[in-house]
């Protein structure tokens, strides 16, 4: 093991701190503990120890080898080896975060580019340089909320068909305030429609969030609610899946105040969870509640085009804890991945994948539909996702299909194990990865099922 103090500089740290030894430091360590055996392997070279865990990988399956259904927010998409190539650049992907982006005119252009990117995708006036994720980004628009009526009002309205992950990250993100987080509750119906929302809204409210498409993917046309909730008041929130922007009318069409969204579909990998990237945009006239940083573009002292950092929440340094938000960083990387797929494929090319989404989906949903003993969830347009009823449980229905070479959808009851309706319930996502004869495939793997 390499130590890089000598003696000296030990024993010099040692007597700063007033402490005799090295040992003095671990006295309050019971004794046992100090030194336990842990029961380590022998000694291997790195040879040996590459071909143990080029072993132990290969054990684990991917959507490289398999047929992939499986969504709930994060998304098997084609990622156009462009991407890959371009932010593996010396240039761009580093270890260190670029926390001083104003002597970067390569890093403030990136961020430019995304900021006016997502602004155009979203149809709002501005978007910061992006959160960590999309759960942190609609927790980030509940705070900025409250930071913008000052506490005044304190009512949350939240869908109850929010991705159960949002919800838990604002329950989280809330705890100890003075916010009422109300339309979530665990008895409410998920499946339920905007129309529940309508008798919740009050003087007292805030903000009001939706999701679009929603978690059971969903697809409903929030006017009336955003008016409704502007006529008491409050702001309106919608968290999007930015990849249905591509076919889907913009929130800041109808009237959104705040848009977040997971990035991820953007070019961005499954690659285990993460990292993944929060969008995060609004009206121009709430810029100074935003939290994260804001980059925009002048002409230097030689009359050539220049970027710069135009707003940063410096408040966290002076305010600490009563600033709007300590979210001070951004996904610089995840962000450029995202910039670099919108601008490969365009409006037109977005709009195509969409399509294929969407078109693939319900051939999907409409096979499944006519086998014995499934159901799909009915009642309202749908994007790339739908719920399906099973005859049997997820479990049992998933681990066939699993010997089949295809991943799954999504069990509804991990995220509600007390609504007995969705006991027997998957969501199931398709993308335009899944071929026609894939999704045959699905289908009389789930036929198999039923007869069994």
């Amino acid at each position: 093991m390499y130590l890089p103090h000598t003696d000296a500089e030990r024993q010099e740290m040692l007597s700063v701190i007033g402490v005799a030894s090295l040992e003095d430091l671990f006295r309050m360590v019971p004794a046992g503990q100090r030194f336990p055996e842990l029961g380590l392997p022998e000694p291997m070279t790195e040879m040996e120890v590459s071909a143990e865990l080029n072993a132990m990988a290969a054990a684990n399956e991917s959507t490289r080898n398999l047929v992939c259904f499986l969504g709930a927010g994060a998304y098997n998409h084609y990622i156009p080896a462009a991407v890959g190539a371009i932010i593996s650049r010396g240039e761009f992907l580093s270890a260190y975060t670029p926390y001083q982006p104003e002597i970067s005119q390569g890093t403030l252009q990136a961020i430019f580019e995304y900021q006016s990117l997502v602004a155009a995708l979203t149809g709002m006036e501005v978007s910061n340089a992006s959160h960590y994720d999309g759960a942190t980004a609609v927790a980030e628009a509940v705070s900025m909320a409250q930071a913008h009526f000052r506490g005044k009002r304190t009512r949350i309205i939240l869908s109850p068909a929010l991705n159960p992950q949002y919800l838990e990250t604002i329950r989280t993100y809330t705890a100890g305030s003075s916010l009422t987080l109300d339309g979530c509750d665990p008895a409410v119906d998920p499946m339920s429609g905007p129309d529940c929302l309508y008798d919740l809204l009050d003087s007292q409210t805030a903000l009001v969030v939706v999701q679009y498409p929603d978690f059971f993917g969903r697809v409903y046309d929030y006017r009336p609610l955003a008016e409704k909730a502007h006529q008491a008041g409050a702001l309106f929130a919608v968290a999007v899946n930015p990849l249905a922007l591509g076919l889907l009318t913009p929130p800041g069409e109808f009237g959104a105040d705040i848009v977040t969204g997971e990035g991820q579909p953007l070019g961005i990998p499954l690659s285990y969870g993460g990292p993944y990237l929060g969008i995060f945009a609004t009206k121009m006239e709430y810029v100074r509640k935003m939290a994260g940083r804001l980059v925009g573009e002048t002409v230097d002292n030689r009359g050539q085009r220049a970027y710069v950092l135009t707003l940063t929440a410096r408040e966290q340094h002076i305010r600490r804890e009563k600033a709007t938000s300590n979210i001070c960083t951004n996904q610089g990387l995840m962000a450029l991945a995202s910039a670099v797929y919108m601008s490969l494929l365009g409006k037109q090319g977005l709009r195509e994948v969409a399509e294929l989404c969407y078109h693939k989906a319900h051939y999907a949903a409409s096979q499944i539909a006519r086998l014995p003993g499934y159901t799909v969830e009915a009642g309202a347009v749908f994007f790339n996702e739908f719920a399906v009823h099973c005859p049997i449980p997820v479990g049992v229905t998933n681990a066939h299909l699993l010997d089949h070479g295809i991943l799954g959808g999504y069990e509804l009851a991990q995220a509600y194990p007390h609504r007995r309706e969705l006991d027997n319930a998957m969501l199931l996502a398709v993308t335009e990865m899944n071929s026609k004869d894939e999704i045959d495939l699905l289908v009389e793997a789930l036929a198999e099922v039923s007869n069994d």
